[in-house]
Order: C-alpha cells, then sequence, then structure tokens
C-alpha cells in the first residue's frame, strides 16, 4: 500500500514510517515541525519508499501519488505548560490539528478512496468516573478549560470521522491512544515518565505531585504500533483502546524508576494543582482490541524502560 501519515516527524509518527517501510509499503509522510523533530526521520532520507512533504495539515492537501491509506496522527500533545511545543503554549494550533486537520484528511481520503485511521486519545473520557475507561464510556470533561483544546479537538475530530463514514461511505477507524512512551519521545513532554526518567538519569529527586495515589497506565511504543497497524488492516470502525492495562499509583511508577536506574536520592513530593483538572485516574479497558485485533501489550515496564533509558541518556549528554 502507498500509506500517507501526517505528524510523521513526531514520537508516533515516525515510529509508524518505520513499521509500514518494514512491512513493505511505501510511506508519504507530512509535518510542519511545530512540535514534530526532523532528526526522527533523518534516517529515512534517501529511501526510496519514503517521501515528505513540509505543511500544515490546517491548510488544504494535495498529493499527487495514488493513497490507500491515510492516518491523521498531527497535532501538539504534550500537556506540559513549560513546553513550546505543548498544547498550552499551542491551543489554537491544536484545535485546528484536530478540526481542519481532520476535515483535510478526511477529504484526502475520501478522494482516494482510501480507508482513513484517526488518531484520537484516552484525554477524551476528561477525569473519568468510570473505571478501567471502555469506549462506550462518555466521558467526565470540562469544555472550557486550559486542557480542553487537546481533548475537544480531539472529541470533535472523532464526530467528523464517524460523519464522514455514516454520510460519505469513507472507510474509518478511530484509535483512543493511552499513556505510551519509547525512543523518540520528547524529553519536554511533560508527562510522569519523561519527568522522572530525567530527573533519575541525572541524579535529581524525583518529583511526585500530591500524595502520589493518582494512576496511570503505561504502553511501549512498539506494542503500541503494532496494535494501530492491526486496527488499520481491520474492519473496525468504532473507537478502540489501545493501551497497556496494567495500572499503577505514580508513586509506585517513581520507585520502579529509582530502582531501575539505581538513582539514590529520596522522592520528594509537591502540591497537587488540580486546576488544570489532570486525570487522577487512567486505565484502558482493552477487551475490544483483545477480541477484535487480537491484541494486547508483550513488554512489561521494565522491559520498556531498559529501551527507552538509551536514548534519553544520548539526548540529555546533547543537551
Amino acid at each position: 500500500m502507498n500509506i500517507f501519515i501526517t505528524g510523521a516527524a513526531g514520537f508516533l509518527g515516525s515510529h509508524l514510517c518505520d513499521l509500514f517501510i518494514r512491512e513493505g509499503h511505501s510511506v508519504i509522510g507530512m509535518d510542519n515541525f511545530i512540535t514534530g523533530n526532523p532528526d526522527n526521520l533523518a534516517h529515512l532520507a534517501g529511501n526510496p519508499a519514503f517521501t515528505f512533504y513540509k505543511h500544515d495539515v490546517s491548510n488544504y492537501i494535495f498529493v499527487p501519488q495514488k493513497i490507500d491509506a491515510v492516518l491523521h496522527f498531527a497535532s501538539p500533545a504534550s500537556p506540559n505548560p513549560k513546553s513550546p511545543s505543548g498544547y498550552f503554549n499551542l491551543p489554537i494550533q491544536t484545535m485546528k490539528a484536530g478540526a481542519l486537520g481532520t476535515h483535510n484528511t478526511l477529504g484526502l481520503a475520501k478522494a482516494h478512496k482510501a480507508r482513513y485511521l484517526l488518531a484520537s486519545t484516552s484525554e477524551i473520557y476528561g477525569d473519568p468516573t468510570e473505571h478501567p475507561q471502555k469506549e462506550s464510556y462518555c466521558g467526565n470533561v470540562d469544555t472550557i478549560g486550559t486542557r480542553a483544546v487537546y481533548d475537544e479537538a480531539k472529541r470533535f475530530a472523532e464526530a467528523l470521522t464517524m460523519a464522514y463514514y455514516r454520510t460519505h461511505n469513507v472507510d474509518t477507524r478511530i484509535v483512543r491512544i493511552f499513556n505510551t512512551y519509547g525512543p523518540r519521545m520528547d524529553l519536554m513532554d511533560g508527562r510522569a515518565l519523561p519527568n522522572f526518567l530525567k530527573q533519575a538519569l541525572c541524579g535529581k529527586s524525583l518529583t511526585v505531585y500530591g500524595d502520589g495515589m493518582q494512576t496511570r497506565s503505561f504502553c511501549y511504543v512498539d506494542d503500541l504500533i503494532d496494535g494501530i497497524y492491526r486496527l488499520l488492516l481491520s474492519d473496525e470502525h468504532y473507537p478502540v483502546n489501545i493501551g497497556n492495562a496494567d495500572e499503577m499509583t505514580i508513586l509506585d511508577f517513581a520507585r520502579t524508576i529509582q530502582s531501575i536506574t539505581e538513582n539514590k536520592v529520596e522522592i520528594s513530593f509537591l502540591k497537587n494543582d488540580r486546576s488544570e483538572r489532570d486525570p487522577q485516574r487512567r486505565q484502558p479497558d482493552i477487551t475490544r482490541a483483545r477480541e477484535i485485533l487480537d491484541w494486547e501489550p508483550k513488554i512489561n515496564l521494565k522491559e520498556g524502560l531498559l529501551k527507552t533509558i538509551p536514548y534519553f541518556r544520548t539526548k540529555l549528554e546533547l543537551a
């Protein structure tokens, strides 16, 4: 197939480029580098199976090549208010990527009679009152809070995708992505894993907000990409959660990082500012992924961290 991927220079987009090329497909990547990193695609330079366009998906997209599948992964995704590439500092661009970008990529898929896959997120569930979160759960969301630019952009994108499926018979799929980590992750992402790894590898105290009893589940990038690939090749049109169902508290996660990195500095606790409505519990129900895609994660947390740490060490040495 000839695969078109937006956000190709991002953490997930670049891994998807690699997977499709590895599987014998050709890839057309698109990114405007607002949040994507050109280094993530440097190894594909000169590869005849890879073509790249620098372009903003919020603007009309024209691709002369025949396209068999469109994957829309372009969007700021970092919740770090201090990151210049996070959605707190790029609110309009985030909304545009979710709204105009989804509209443009759906139009592209329609024109090429291509299958379409939207990258959605667990953030559409908001600060959930249902646990674990099933795809049928409609969420507990704040539509006007500072996080809403990302959450609502993705919720709108899902609605538009389903509208194109129902109205224009576009062959759509929706993946709801839960916390994912691995090489090429943005060190300034702002979530627990990059924060803790940076602190531990630099021999600093890991900073835990509140009492650390808030929970997350962590999926290694190779597992996630495999799930997305299976979803694209499936006939499923409704949203599917892809993530690791092994839930753990942030405090236990910090202790795990301490142990693996052999960092001896004690964990410190900071006041938890709830003004940004950071979800307190996050765990996917992956029953549908198991039943529909015959998929579940294979790489445990320790193994995944050992695969990720060398990348972080290299980046920290270059910083």
